[in-house]
């Protein structure tokens, strides 16, 4: 999943905003609160990007030539970057 920035920030203050608006927290400071939440944001994106590199290397490694966006690919992408996310706690 790739997010710019600007979309990463987005989500960060839709959630912080959420969290503020439905009583759930109280921040005692906000701009921290919304720096925490960009940070965790920011570190699911580039893991996330981690893992979708690893699955592609791995299709990519195998000796028959698998095509992208072929079924095939899809299903073994999908089972590599599930092996991936599993290795990462991620289930």
């Amino acid at each position: 999943m790739i997010l710019s920035e600007d979309r990463q920030s987005h989500w960060a203050h839709l959630v912080t905003d959420a969290v503020w608006g439905d009583d759930i927290v109280d921040f005692s400071d906000d701009d921290h609160a919304l720096r925490a939440a960009k940070r965790a944001i920011a570190d699911f994106v580039a893991e996330d990007e981690e893992i979708d590199r690893r699955a592609r290397e791995k299709v990519a490694s195998l000796k028959r030539n698998v095509l992208e966006n072929t079924p095939e690919w899809d299903i073994l992408y999908k089972k590599y970057y599930e092996e991936e996310r599993g290795k990462r706690g991620q289930r």
